[in-house]
């Protein structure tokens, strides 16, 4: 799986999009923990890299469990969030890194997760990695919030998407690639689950979840402009009360790590 190519190194990409970032970017379902107990023996104990941690949203998660997180994350400026969202955590461990060189000790932890970030890795080389930061019988879980789609409003956002999105379709078709996932944990048993979860927005905080994006034209690009113009036309057609509802579904993709390296 490679990520999209636009001449901007994937770790940079959101260093101007932090704010919008932290403030409209949706968290992550409690209930993933209950699976992860039932599934994978999750406890308290259990030391958690956060692969491509951004500002914490899904270390957030495992800290209000109890566990002991450490989130790896390239963009310094991410970094700085993430130290900012979570001080309240003294358990928390921001860590200068990426997926393909972690910066961890070698079976340092019992999880490796990673929210909305897993289609920015380099598979052979993250996983690798993964293998040489876990301990023996370490899980991996790669997670992402997607839009459940099917509403009038859903369809006319994905279409503002389409028309003005930088290169949304080749992220787009880079996220939950199920065969890719599959070869990533190279041969081990690959359990999949879903949850449910939900957004509320007023017009500010539905711009603020666009230019979160990093496939969003900022100010002074000639499609962002035009962009606003028709997310304002969408928003009003769609509102109700005042807000708009992003519906999402969560999905969890986790395993051991096979015994053996599959091609990338």
């Amino acid at each position: 799986m490679k990520s999209p190519s636009d001449g901007l190194n994937p770790a940079e990409r959101f260093s101007d999009r932090v704010e919008d970032y932290v403030r409209y970017r949706p968290g992550y379902p409690r209930d993933l923990l209950a699976v992860l107990r039932r599934d994978c023996g999750l406890t308290k104990d259990a030391a958690i890299a956060d692969i491509g941690c951004g500002p914490g949203n899904l270390a957030a998660v495992f800290l209000e469990n109890g566990n002991e997180v450490f989130g790896v994350e390239p963009n310094a400026a991410m970094r700085t969030a993430s130290e900012k969202a979570l001080q309240r955590f003294p358990r928390f461990h921001p860590i200068e890194g990426r997926a393909e060189a972690t910066n961890l000790p070698s079976a340092s932890v019992d999880f490796v997760v990673a929210g909305q970030a897993f289609h920015w890795f380099e598979p052979a080389a993250a996983r690798a990695e993964f293998r040489r930061i876990l301990k023996a019988g370490g899980w991996v879980a790669l997670i992402w919030n997607e839009r459940a789609g099917g509403s009038a409003f859903d369809d006319a956002y994905e279409a503002i998407l389409l028309k003005h999105g930088i290169d949304y379709q080749k992220i787009r078709a880079s996220r939950e690639d199920a065969q890719a996932i599959r070869g990533f944990f190279a041969g081990g048993e690959v359990r999949r689950a879903t949850f449910k979860h939900a957004q509320s927005f007023d017009f500010d905080g539905l711009k603020g979840r666009l230019l979160s994006s990093s496939y969003a034209p900022l100010s002074g690009h000639p499609a962002h402009e035009p962009m606003l113009e028709d997310l304002r036309t969408v928003f009003d057609r769609n509102q109700t009360e005042g807000t708009v509802c992003f519906q999402y579904e969560t999905t969890m993709w986790y395993s051991r790590l096979g015994p053996h390296v599959a091609q990338a």
